[in-house]
């Protein structure tokens, strides 16, 4: 195989790794490509809930066709005894002559074992291939293992002026249809979607995907301090059928606690920063619950409580060929920025157009 060989490989694998992306948490959303004689005989990714892994995926694709080839995985293989056998075992017992993986686990229980198992059996090992899409791609997982709390994206839809809603509350719609539907598609790629409580009251938003066709749903999280949230609305009605995660605070009142609970919600407790949600221990929490990726999409209080607290990864904003003016609500809350050195700073990734509005990404500088 070329160097050219091993990028398009590789390339193929990560593609498919992102198939499980917003479904495959707690574990990696990790993509496998087997070829053999130029040849690719098994694909595979990581299945909904982490199960099976994308090495399994293909190996049974495979058959025999994988002895003597090439497997292209985007993460080491795992060589620890979970819930089902290492993957570097799987290979090593399939035949694969030649292992090339993108990048090394972070994952204390792995981090170099896999790459080891297999050379000890004598198979050929190679990395660093495509590594800095897979970096990107395995972000997530990678920060839960290290940090402990999931990446974190910020998505904002705003006129040219940063205006959310006009001074009377009305926000839909500032953005077009390409644009709201190119947000399904992120939701889809994240394993949660977070708002805050005042959204949930002045929104009652459903925080489903729509218009993708039947794909799994994402966590449903809202940061509501008291659960003080509508118990008729969209989220209350619908929490037996798609996880709805509260988090909430330690004077959250019992009855409204069991009322949740009742409804099929999960609770998680988070201690108070002055009289919010503390947002470091709330992002603990979601971590600390398994979620690698998380979606917020506001409001402004608590997208600026993240952004003050440098928790935001990402940065994806929507902006609509509209002015609102200053009488308009603005996106974010309070930051408290006297200087612009002290100001959230984020580095452009890229910029397209959603139909008649403009999308931008920003990640951390």
């Amino acid at each position: 195989m070329t160097a050219a060989d091993d990028a398009r490989h590789m390339a193929h694998a990560l593609a498919l790794g992102r198939r499980g992306m917003g479904r495959a948490w707690p574990n990696p959303a990790v993509g496998c490509v087997i070829v053999t004689g130029g040849r690719v005989v098994g694909r595979g990714w990581t299945q909904l809930g982490g199960r099976p892994h994308a090495e399994t995926e293909a190996l049974a694709q495979a058959g025999s066709a994988a002895r003597g080839a090439t497997a292209y995985v985007t993460l080491e293989p795992c060589a620890h005894h979970g819930q089902t056998p290492p993957c570097a075992e799987a290979l090593i017992a399939a035949g694969v002559a030649r292992v090339v993986a993108a990048v090394e686990d972070r994952d204390d229980r792995v981090s170099g074992a896999g790459f080891a198992m297999l050379r000890a059996a004598g198979v050929a090992v190679e990395t660093g291939v495509l590594s800095a899409q897979a970096e990107e791609d395995h972000a997530g997982f990678f920060q839960r293992t290290t940090e402990g709390r999931p990446w974190l994206t910020l998505k904002l839809a705003t006129s040219y002026d940063g205006r959310i809603a006009t001074a009377t509350g009305e926000s839909r719609w500032i953005t077009g249809p390409e644009a709201r539907a190119a947000v399904h598609g992120m939701r889809a790629r994240h394993d949660a979607v977070l708002v805050g409580g005042g959204t949930a009251r002045a929104d009652d938003p459903s925080l489903t995907v729509r218009g993708w066709g039947d794909v799994p749903q994402p966590v449903r999280v809202v940061a509501a301090r008291l659960l003080d949230l509508p118990s008729d609305g969209q989220l209350a009605r619908t929490a037996g059928d798609v996880p709805v995660w509260l988090c909430h605070g330690p004077d959250a009142p019992g009855p409204a606690r069991a009322g949740w609970t009742g409804r099929g919600a999960r609770l998680l407790e988070c201690p108070l920063a002055g009289r919010q949600l503390d947002p470091r221990a709330v992002m603990a929490a979601l971590g600390a619950a398994g979620l690698t990726r998380v979606f917020c999409e506001g409001g402004g209080m608590l997208a600026a409580s993240l952004l003050s607290a440098g928790l935001v990864d990402e940065v994806i904003g929507f902006t609509a060929g509209l002015a609102l003016g200053a009488e308009g609500q603005p996106s974010l809350g309070p930051l408290g920025v006297d200087r612009l050195d002290e100001a959230p700073r984020f580095a452009l990734v890229e910029t397209r157009a959603a139909g008649r509005d403009v999308m931008h990404r920003w990640r951390k500088a």
